[in-house]
């Protein structure tokens, strides 16, 4: 079995910031380049397409709102953040109709 050696945080992130480079060509809307940013706060890229989705349809307060609260929780105590976020945003919403 071939393993990869481990890379640096700032290797990770140069990489990150080189694919975003490479992406943004093809962003035509901002809800698109803001839904890619919140799949990467919440480590959740599998679920983009939901994301990019969410902020196309739903107030960007909101969205803010929902990830400045899971930022705010300690990283061991949060296994998903992307189930974190969906539950604080069902509840932003039901405060907020």
């Amino acid at each position: 079995m071939i393993r990869n050696p481990p890379t640096s945080i700032g290797e990770n992130l140069k990489l990150f910031a080189e694919t975003l480079k490479k992406r943004r060509k093809y962003l035509k809307k901002d809800y698109q380049v803001f839904g890619l940013r919140l799949a990467d706060e919440l480590e959740d890229w599998d679920h983009k397409s939901l994301y990019i989705r969410l902020a196309k349809n739903t107030p960007e307060d909101l969205l803010e709102k929902a990830l400045y609260f899971v930022k705010d929780q300690t990283k061991n105590t949060v296994r998903s953040k992307g189930r974190l976020f969906m539950w604080k945003l069902k509840i932003l919403k039901e405060d907020s109709v």
